[in-house]
Formats: C-alpha cells, sequence, structure tokens
C-alpha cells in the first residue's frame, strides 16, 4: 500500500517537468537570436570602387593603404581575363559601413602611386549608373582644376556620388568633367547655380550628361542636315567679296569667312553657312572638284578636327587590313639568317619553291644586316611548302626558322591566350589532385619544377663564362640555395655516399650544423639514425658500376666534412648554348640545358619570377627556345 502510494507522486511528478519542457517560451528567443544577421544588409553599403588606379597598384598596396581605417574583408583590383592586366579600378570591402565612409572621407583623390584615386560606394545595381539620373557635364574648365577642386565646387548643391575630370593618357585635364549626384532635384540646383559662371576666370558650361549613343544619334542627324561647307585649296588672290559672290547663287549665306594669316594673305580654304541644308548639298555638289582660277576647289561638309582624325584613322586601319589580307599566307619571316646573307642570296635560296614576288633582309641604319627577313610569294600553297622545307635547315652555321609572317600585336596576343589557357588546365589539374594553392604559386611544370619555391633552380652541366666550375645558381625568389648544392660559400656541401675506392671524409658528430638546421637525430656510438647498420655495405662501397667512370677527389676534405669556401665570380655571365650541343642531347637533356640558358637570363631582370616564365617558356618547340635564345636582348 505505501509502494503504490510511494509510486503515485512519482507518476504526478513526471508529467509536471514535461509540462514545464512544452512551454513556448525556449523556442521564442530563437527568432529573436536570429534577427542579428540584418547585419549583413549593410555589406554592400560597406563596398567601395576605387577608380583612376595605375597599372602597377595591386592588392597589397592596396590593403596597405585601406586598412590603416579598419579591418578590410577583401581586396580585389580588376583585371583583363586573357592578359590579367589591370584596368585601372579595384573594389575594397569593408567589414561595416562606419570604415567605409571614413575611407571615403580621408582617402578619396588621395596619390597612389603618383596618381589621384577616385573613390565612391559600389553600386551593384547598373540601373542607376544606365539611367544617368543626377549626371551632369561640365565643359570649358581650366586645366589647373582636378577631381577633388571640382568636387569641392559641385559638392554644396547635393550629395555627390561620383566626380571626376576627363585627362590625355598623360594626365592633363581635356577640360571637361562629369559630376553624378544622388538625386535629380540636386543635379538641377547645380546646372542652375554654375552654368555661365566663372570657374578659374573661365565660363563653363554646366547641363544634363547626355549618353554617347544619343549624342552619336544627333551627331549623324546634324550631318545628314549639315548647313556649314569647308572649302580649300582656293586661289590666294581670291578676295573676300570674291568668295561670297562664287557661293550666293546657291541660296541665302549666313556668314562666309575666308581664312587670312596674319599679314592678310589668303590661307586658301574657308567656310560657308548657308540658311537651309537643301542650299549648303547643292552648293557642294556643284563646286566640288570645279576649277576655279586654274585650282580645282575642294567643297565637302564642315567637320570637326576630331571627327576627321577619326575618319583618317579609320581610312588608315581599313587600308592596312587590306594589306595584311592582301599578303595573308604568302608573306614568310625568316630569322637567323648569317651575317653575309643579303636580298639576291636570300631569293635564291627560295626561289625553288614558287615564284618570289618580293625578297629583303633587315638590316640597321649602319647597313648590317639584323639576322632576319621577309619572302613573299605568289600563292599560299608556295609559301606553306617553303616553310615546311626550309624550316630548321642549316644554312651556313646557323639553322633557319621560317614561319609566317605576323603582326606583333597578333603574336603577342596569341602567345598571353595560349599561356592563359595552360595556366587554367595546370590550376584545374592541381585543384583536382587537391594541391594547396599556396604551393602551386603559378603553373606546375611536370618536368624542371620551376616556378615552385624552394624547388632548386637549374644547375648548369658546364661553366659560365668567368664563373667557377660547380658554382650553384642563385636560388628563386632570393633564396639562399639548398644543401644539396655544394660550393656555396657560407653553406655546407650536404654528405655524398661514398664511392668506391674511396673512404668518407672524417666528420664530427657533436658538432652543429653550420648553417643553423636542426641536427640529426644521432643513434648509439654518434650514428645518425637514418644510416645503415654497421653490417650493411653501401652500395658505392661493393665496387664499381661496370662501364661507369670513377669521379676523381676534387680536393683534400677540410675537418668538419665542409668543402673549403669557393670566391664567387663576379659579373658571371649566362651560360650560352648552340644548335649543334643541344642535338647531341636526349630530349630531357635538352630542356635541361635550356632551362638553365633561360633561367640565368631572365635572374637578372626578374629575380622573383625566373622560375615561373623559365617554365612557362619551357612549353615551347626546343627550336623556337633556341631562335629566342639567340635573339638579341632588347
Amino acid at each position: 500500500m505505501s509502494a503504490s502510494v510511494a509510486a503515485a507522486p512519482t507518476q504526478e511528478a513526471v508529467p509536471q517537468p514535461q509540462v514545464a519542457e512544452a512551454a513556448p517560451p525556449p523556442p521564442a528567443p530563437a527568432p529573436v537570436a536570429y534577427n542579428p544577421p540584418p547585419p549583413t544588409v549593410p555589406a554592400p553599403s560597406a563596398s567601395l570602387y576605387v577608380g583612376e588606379l595605375d597599372p602597377t597598384v595591386t592588392e597589397a598596396m592596396l590593403f596597405e593603404i585601406f586598412n590603416m581605417i579598419g579591418p578590410v574583408a577583401s581586396i580585389r583590383v580588376c583585371r583583363d581575363a586573357v592578359t590579367r592586366r589591370s584596368l585601372g579600378y579595384a573594389y575594397v570591402n569593408y567589414l561595416n559601413a562606419a570604415d567605409g565612409e571614413r575611407a571615403l572621407e580621408q582617402l578619396n583623390y588621395s596619390l597612389i602611386k603618383g596618381r589621384a584615386c577616385r573613390i565612391m560606394w559600389s553600386q551593384r545595381d547598373p540601373a542607376l549608373r544606365k539611367t544617368g539620373q543626377g549626371n551632369i557635364f561640365i565643359k570649358n574648365l581650366d586645366e589647373q582644376i582636378d577631381n577633388k577642386a571640382l568636387h569641392d565646387t559641385f559638392a554644396a548643391f547635393g550629395n555627390v556620388l561620383s566626380c571626376k575630370v576627363a585627362t590625355d593618357e598623360h594626365g592633363r585635364s581635356k577640360g571637361y568633367g562629369f559630376v553624378h549626384y544622388e538625386t535629380a532635384e540636386a543635379a538641377e540646383t547645380a546646372i542652375k547655380a554654375v552654368n555661365g559662371m566663372l570657374l578659374n576666370d573661365k565660363k563653363v558650361y554646366v547641363g544634363h550628361h547626355i549618353s554617347r549613343k544619343e549624342r552619336q544619334s544627333k551627331i549623324e542627324e546634324m550631318k545628314a542636315q549639315f548647313t556649314n561647307i569647308y572649302v580649300k585649296n582656293v586661289d590666294p588672290e581670291v578676295t573676300q567679296e570674291e568668295f561670297v559672290k562664287l557661293f550666293e547663287p546657291f541660296g541665302n549665306i549666313t556668314s562666309a569667312v575666308l581664312q587670312t594669316d596674319d599679314e592678310g594673305k589668303s590661307r586658301g580654304f574657308g567656310f560657308v553657312n548657308f540658311e537651309k541644308h537643301e542650299e549648303a548639298q547643292k552648293a557642294v555638289e556643284t563646286l566640288h572638284d570645279s576649277e576655279v582660277h586654274g585650282r580645282k576647289l575642294f567643297v565637302a561638309r564642315a567637320q570637326k578636327k576630331a571627327e576627321r582624325e577619326e575618319e583618317l584613322r579609320k581610312s588608315y586601319e581599313q587600308a592596312k587590313m587590306e594589306k595584311m589580307s592582301k599578303y595573308q599566307g604568302v608573306n614568310l619571316y625568316i630569322k637567323n639568317l648569317e651575317d653575309d646573307i643579303d636580298d639576291e642570296r636570300l631569293r635564291q635560296e627560295f626561289e625553288p619553291f614558287g615564284t618570289i614576288t618580293s625578297a629583303k633582309v633587315m638590316r640597321d641604319e649602319k647597313g648590317s644586316s639584323k639576322g632576319f627577313g621577309f619572302v613573299c610569294f605568289s600563292s599560299p600553297d608556295e609559301a606553306t611548302k617553303a616553310v615546311a622545307e626550309m624550316n630548321n635547315k642549316m644554312i651556313g652555321s646557323k639553322p633557319l626558322y621560317v614561319s609566317l609572317a605576323q603582326r606583333r600585336e597578333v603574336r603577342r596576343q596569341q602567345l598571353e591566350s595560349q599561356i592563359a589557357q595552360r595556366n587554367q588546365i595546370r590550376m584545374q589539374q592541381a585543384a583536382a589532385t587537391g594541391i594547396p594553392g599556396g604551393y602551386l604559386n603559378g603553373p606546375i611544370r611536370g618536368m624542371m619544377g620551376y616556378g615552385q619555391p624552394g624547388m632548386m633552380p637549374p644547375r648548369p652541366r658546364y661553366a659560365p663564362n668567368g664563373q667557377v666550375p660547380g658554382m650553384p645558381m642563385p636560388g628563386p625568389y632570393g633564396q639562399a640555395p639548398p644543401q644539396a648544392y655544394g660550393g656555396m660559400p657560407g653553406y655546407p656541401r650536404a654528405p655524398r655516399p661514398p664511392q668506391a675506392g674511396r673512404a668518407p671524409p672524417p666528420t664530427d658528430p657533436n658538432a652543429p650544423p653550420a648553417n643553423g638546421a636542426a641536427p640529426r637525430p644521432v643513434g648509439p656510438q654518434g650514428v645518425p639514425a637514418n644510416r645503415p647498420p654497421a653490417g650493411a655495405q653501401p652500395p658505392a662501397a661493393r665496387g664499381p658500376v661496370a662501364g661507369r667512370p670513377q669521379q676523381a677527389p676534387r680536393g683534400p676534405a677540410t675537418p668538419g666534412g665542409q668543402a673549403p669556401a669557393q670566391a664567387p665570380a663576379p659579373n658571371a655571365e649566362a651560360p650560352t648554348i648552340t644548335a649543334a650541343a643541344l642535338a647531341n642531347a636526349s630530349p630531357m637533356e635538352q630542356k635541361q640545358m635550356l632551362g638553365e640558358v633561360i633561367y640565368m637570363k631572365i635572374a637578372p631582370s626578374q629575380p622573383e619570377l625566373a622560375g615561373k616564365i623559365t617554365g612557362m617558356l619551357l612549353e615551347m618547340d626546343n627550336t623556337e627556345l633556341l631562335h629566342l635564345l639567340e635573339a638579341p636582348m632588347p
């Protein structure tokens, strides 16, 4: 009975905690705690656009500048997808909007590598930029007015989102600029207040910005309805009155001017403006190419200087493209010519393959051959045959390099495109194999291993001019050479396996490493832990290998097992390589030999990128690499 009574309270006590657990208060705080993510909403407002940057500005430079204001979340310099060159602008993302506001106030128009940067809030929605609402145009600006001065002038009328003075390639003002306000009302106020006013003693025009597309359509309309005509090749004896009478029969003239010099003499050209387009059109059709005072007149629609230059540029480009298409596939580029080969000899070498329209060896101002030339055939088939037969053919002591002639810009674009494609493929392969990006440092070099930090640079098998044999090359990225390199002053030579008939030099197992490295674990009696047991005979001590010459001792070993330091040779030149030496080597050795020479040519000018560039170049054909090495340095 007592047991049942005792059990009853326990049964009643069990549901009480259940009622407490089922109460809604605990879940209620969850939505309240989840509400803080709204701080992610102002995140876009913490993103800044930084424009007008020098092409050499990097993310690291911008981080040093903008991180002084507050913690930076990320920085990205926008680059071309193919060439990876900077586009001149970047995005800086702060962790909070307050830091972004301070950066906008303190760093806007500050100098970065000698150029004033332009900072504004990043507008992810392009609608505001494309509509042009609140955007005004200012022209006839004084050359001394820069972005900051223009901003200070127009900031009094409203919140300025962006302000820019157009400049040329030398950074000089073009005399016009743009101001983008947050609201259209501020833009209207600025136009009414500043239009027609003096800025630095120059009367400026301020109006609504018109998009290029709209301006172009208006220009085309003005071209079709022109009233002003330009007349040149006028006889200097023609007076102003005679000039006006010449055009009066075609309609009402609003103005006519014959240009004169300081002495009042005619300069041979002038302008005539008619009241209607039809009258101007009739005058052009009638008087163009007509003779007046023994001279043939040129009469056409009057154009601005910029418009004339654009038309001339287009006509020049068109003529150049027509010339290129005419010689496409028939013009050959020949490189690696002997100095004594002239135009006639070049023609004789290529005559067996078809009809040659021209053959020329390029020469400098002194008349000396530059080592390359061009041969133009009459048909593409003949040119293709000549390339197949003459490329790599020995003429004298050099193998010729023959290929279809290309413009420098085309060759550069092709090379950059190929490199970008290879880099993308290697990055994908590296991601698939799980290689960390920090160890990749650019494309993976399957053969030489160039471009990876800590990898050994190529070691030449022959001594460069003025360099001690056995001297290692400088390590990439300015690092000290690994221990595998011997002979470098201050770096101990790594122990080598003892060779047949040669006892290993005495060493002091207790001596600390000279280069500060961690000591190797030592077993009993001072023997290194990774050394084979005493009973096991080293492979090199079992006797000489058949057919393999034995290496002679290089000299007496010094106490401590260190090789005597060798003095580096000053002004060591890069090694050279010949076609004959390359031909006698195996394919693997050819790449090794070429890599050694290329690395040493690049290292003096690009020490940090020498390994990466060498690896890229080794993807090319060996013959092209040999021609590249023999070409004169720019």
